[in-house]
């Protein structure tokens, strides 16, 4: 057998002569004939295959390709054939396969599938196939592969299914995995095509085959919308959700479960709980899902023995997946899937489930912390702690220590993710982004900060200041995006969410925000950031935030020199002022002939997010009064007071609720009391009529005060 391995190559060696010193096609055609059989047989190791490339190069195979001859009692595509067989030689050296003539010979690969293949074509497909794994494994080799049309391609040489068409899937789900938004975005019909049959053969199957495509099915299932946006994606959405139901409905050993629980949260990820029917068959399936993930991270976690953790990190982050949705799903009040006794039943579970997470959570050694397994925990847990405020709360409390250090050495480090596969949580869709720790632990925060323990033990590990320096990063982030409307970002919800964590220690740690220079640095980002959002509608909401934060602390910090009286100060409570005045206005009353006070119409859509925040920051900005000597003339600046006064006598009293007279009256009391100027303009618009006709007894009992005085120091 060595020998006559020996005289192949002897003989290879002799052809690569020929070639190179061939006179005429007739002997360098025999020599080639010689060469790719060898290199059919398998028989040409990387030193071979570059001298066969040295004898050749690039040419000769492409004249091989556009040949429109063949040889006398040859088939016509016995040169193409030939080609291909040389450049599947070549593609086997990855510098090769990334080189521009191979690249450019893409469109010619993808003819070849495309064509109809008889038995003595199979050499070539073969061929191709190899051609095209190789171009995937390079650098450009997607893009370009993208680019030129091999997706649709290859969709259509699966649905064909002619020879190896499972190995177009194979390519199929390769590009997928690196260059999915794009594939997408070009060949979306085609790829809902392949997902259509996998989806019915899906739920056709009635072996083992169901299982191998719960393994496949991920890949093709899209983050964006094709899915829920025709009614071939909805189809297909249907048939998986049989499928699921079929599966997991059956009683499965370990190796089955898995795959079904990462294709359900794969469909999850895409679209939500939208791919379950409502109705009682729906509400039940959706329960079971929950019920499995739930069971399978306590089995997981509970106990966790190292190396069978290991090998279930995938199965158990599809599970977190899963629960993230049970906890939506049990939330959901407008046209919910469950029923309530389903919502108590699975928050139940799912707090056993937490408290598996959390005992995981507690085992963690410094040198895991670099696991997207842990990220993936910690965001889960984020999950339940944003919604589930009184469940687990001893053990959460416990694990605030490691929850804020773990998000403070992400954040410092800008740990890149190790990305466990699938989006940011499941499967095989990673992403090379930061892993944002403290953005999924916001909302959880948020709620600690307003109870006595978990907020003394936030600020003794130092969260505030790890939270100030994520705000000022986050701030960036917002600031270098485009100013143009757009759907509410998670930067600018992470800069909402901490503008509440701050409000809840200026109410409730006034103290903290006076000692420590954190809010001082806040505060100083506050004054210069409101003027300048204020006046992008598309962000009212987080504009209100950082405007009563800001009210709220200068109360507090009324003595920094950074509040007396400087250029930033006063640019930053006039933004304020804006804010508060142009919240209401005068409109016409359906009910009868008159004006009515109505919320206005900048404000309407966004009201139900900034009323709290409204009334917190009139009253925040009339504790300001009293502290801030220069403030009355910021208001005189801007007209505030007549136009409130304007407002409040054209409209009828009875629109006015008594939150809002309150609001209003709490202002025009501090600035009728602090300045004379003030008090002057409140009487010269009739202040005292309407200040009884609104029974704003406090400011009545001011004007009538004030005026005494002053018509006394006349007198004398």
């Amino acid at each position: 057998m060595a020998s006559d391995s020996g005289d192949r190559l002897a003989t290879l060696k002799r052809c690569l002569s020929v070639l190179r010193d061939a006179r005429n096609d007739s002997e360098q055609f025999a020599a080639l004939l010689l060469v790719t059989k060898a290199v059919r047989a398998g028989e040409v190791d990387a030193k071979t295959r570059r001298q066969i490339f040295d004898a050749i190069g690039f040419t000769f195979p492409t004249r091989l390709l556009i040949s429109q001859q063949a040889p006398a009692d040859c088939p016509p595509h016995t040169f193409r054939a030939l080609g291909l067989t040389l450049l599947a030689c070549f593609c086997t050296d990855p510098e090769l396969a990334g080189h521009s003539q191979i690249l450019n010979k893409i469109p010619t690969f993808n003819d070849v599938l495309l064509s109809p293949c008889d038995p003595d074509c199979t050499s070539m497909v073969d061929d191709v196939y190899q051609c095209l794994s190789a171009v995937l494994a390079t650098a450009r080799g997607p893009r370009e592969l993208v680019t030129k049309g091999t997706v649709s391609a290859l969709c259509q040489a699966y649905l064909n299914g002619g020879h190896s068409s499972e190995r177009a899937l194979t390519l199929l789900e390769g590009l997928l995995a690196v260059a999915e938004a794009k594939c997408w975005q070009r060949d979306a019909p085609q790829l809902l095509a392949v997902l259509s049959k996998l989806s019915s053969d899906f739920l056709k199957a009635e072996d083992m085959t169901k299982f191998e495509l719960c393994e496949v099915l991920p890949r093709f299932i899209p983050l964006s919308p094709p899915l829920t946006e025709n009614s071939q994606g909805s189809e297909c959405l249907c048939r998986l959700y049989k499928g699921l139901a079929d599966v997991l409905g059956s009683k499965l050993s370990q190796s089955q479960r898995d795959p079904a629980l990462k294709l359900a949260a794969s469909l999850v990820q895409a679209c939500g709980a939208e791919w379950i029917p409502a109705g009682s068959a729906g509400s039940k399936f959706l329960a079971l899902l929950v019920n499995l993930a739930c069971v399978e991270v306590r089995l997981t976690l509970e106990e966790p023995d190292p190396l069978e953790v290991e090998g279930k990190k995938e199965v158990v982050t599809a599970c977190y997946v899963l629960m993230e949705m049970g906890i939506q799903e049990c939330l959901r009040e407008e046209n919910p899937l469950l029923e309530n006794v389903q919502k108590m039943q699975l928050m139940r579970i799912m707090e056993e489930a937490f408290g598996a997470v959390i005992f995981y959570l507690r085992q963690v050694k410094q040198e895991e912390l670099q696991d997207p397994f842990i990220f993936a925990s910690v965001r889960v847990l984020g999950a339940w702690m944003a919604e589930e405020t009184s469940s687990l709360k001893q053990e959460i409390c416990e694990l605030l220590p490691f929850l804020v250090d773990y998000a403070r050495q992400l954040f410092k480090e800008g740990s890149p993710a190790v990305s466990l596969p699938q989006a940011e949580l499941v499967s095989t869709k990673g992403s090379a982004l930061p892993q944002d720790a403290l953005r999924f632990l916001l909302p959880g925060f948020c709620h600690l900060t307003a109870e006595d323990k978990p907020q003394d033990i936030l600020i003794a590990e130092g969260a505030p200041a790890l939270l100030c320096e994520y705000f000022l990063q986050q701030w960036e982030v917002l600031t270098s995006e485009s100013t143009a409307p757009a759907p509410l970002t998670s930067t600018e919800m992470s800069l909402q969410t901490m503008c509440g964590i701050f409000l809840n220690l200026a109410v409730t740690a006034p103290d903290l925000v006076r000692r420590d220079k954190t809010f001082s640095s806040l505060m100083d980002v506050l004054l210069k950031s409101l003027p300048r959002l204020l006046p992008q509608k598309h962000h009212l909401v987080l504009a209100a935030n950082l405007a009563t934060l800001g009210l709220m602390m200068a109360r507090i910090l009324a003595g920094s020199a950074a509040l007396q009286g400087t250029q930033r100060a006063k640019e930053f409570f006039g933004a304020a002022i804006r804010f508060l005045s142009q919240a209401h206005v005068a409109q016409a009353d359906p009910s009868s002939d008159g004006l009515a006070l109505a919320v206005s119409p900048a404000y309407a859509s966004a009201w139900d997010d900034i009323a709290e925040l409204w009334f917190l920051g009139m009253q925040a900005w009339a504790g300001c009064v009293p502290l801030l000597p220069w403030l009355p003339h910021i208001a005189l600046g801007a007209r505030w007071l007549q136009g409130l006064a304007q407002l409040l006598s054209q409209v009828a009293p009875a629109s006015v609720d008594c939150e809002l007279v309150t609001a209003f009256q709490a202002v025009l009391v501090e600035l009728a009391r602090a300045s004379q100027q003030c008090r002057d303009v409140i009487l010269s618009h009739h202040g005292m009529e309407w200040a009884n006709l609104y029974g704003m007894a406090a400011l009545e009992q001011c004007l009538a005060e004030q005026g005494g005085a002053n018509s006394t120091l006349g007198g004398k």
